[in-house]
């Protein structure tokens, strides 16, 4: 839980819900949140999406510079403009936005 905990609080910037403890949380970030959980709740090879309104660029080089493990850069998709990071368990991140009508789809 530490190792995830620094992740998504350190890199990604979440915060952590006062309640949480070792074993089960909720982390938070602009009105959203994820629950992290030790034990029987989750497997490995998990799949999350989170969309947001900001700049999926800026995102990326921020990602980069910190070193995270990047599974898919930037992709402009007809339903997203995406791009997907590993989590230190081996969870994908799939961070997308509205498509972005001034770069080529992807099909």
């Amino acid at each position: 839980m530490s190792r995830s905990l620094a992740f998504y609080i350190e890199v990604l910037g979440f915060t952590n819900a006062d309640w949480g403890d070792d074993l089960f949380t909720s982390i938070n970030r602009d009105g959203h949140s994820l629950y992290l959980c030790q034990g029987s709740q989750g497997t490995g090879s998990t799949w999350v999406w989170m969309g947001f309104d900001g700049d999926i660029l800026v995102l990326y080089q921020e990602l980069l510079q910190k070193k995270v493990k990047i599974k898919m850069p930037p992709t402009n998709f007809p339903w997203a403009f995406e791009m997907q990071i590993y989590d230190p368990d081996g969870h994908v991140l799939r961070f997308g936005t509205d498509p972005d009508e001034t770069q080529p789809f992807i099909h």
